[in-house]
């Protein structure tokens, strides 16, 4: 095959990485607003574009956190609400990767056979001491269901 040069093709060398650094190489993006460029060249449409982005990622955050008392997903929508927040502020991208980063750390040693191995031993010894005392409160006790409780 002719490539137009009369030089000898040069093989590339395969360099050794990490896949952790192939992760983070494919994850890092650069800092900065997401909004497209026509918003981004005028200043008052910027700037009106940021406090809308910034009331919608409150009000995200916001029910997150209500819900984290009541049922709901409240970490995983206060997440989504940093997400909404990241597109548009570098203080929450920072923040969101450095959460990424304590995540997948995390999962990673979670995999960790000797981690493994020691949760379930913490996890059988525990139900043992809750089955020990539960065991404990029917012997003494007995057990009466509520519809037969006679005050």
């Amino acid at each position: 095959m002719n490539t137009g040069s009369n030089e000898p093709a040069k093989v590339a060398e395969p360099t050794v990485a990490s896949v952790g650094e192939q992760l983070d190489a494919k994850a890092e993006q650069p800092l900065g607003s997401r909004a497209p460029q026509y918003i981004q060249s005028r200043r008052a449409l910027h700037l009106s574009w940021q406090v809308g982005v910034f009331i919608v990622g409150l009000a995200v955050v916001v029910a997150g956190i209500i819900m984290l008392p009541l049922p709901g997903p409240g970490w995983l929508v206060i997440f989504g609400g940093m997400a909404i927040w990241a597109t548009e502020f570098v203080w929450a991208q920072l923040v969101l990767r450095w959460t990424k980063r304590k995540v997948t750390e995390a999962a990673q040693r979670a995999l960790d056979p000797k981690v493994r191995r020691r949760n379930i031993i913490l996890t059988t010894i525990g139900l043992v001491i809750v089955a020990v005392l539960v065991g404990i409160y029917v012997w003494k006790f007995g057990i009466t269901m509520p519809w037969k409780i006679k005050e």
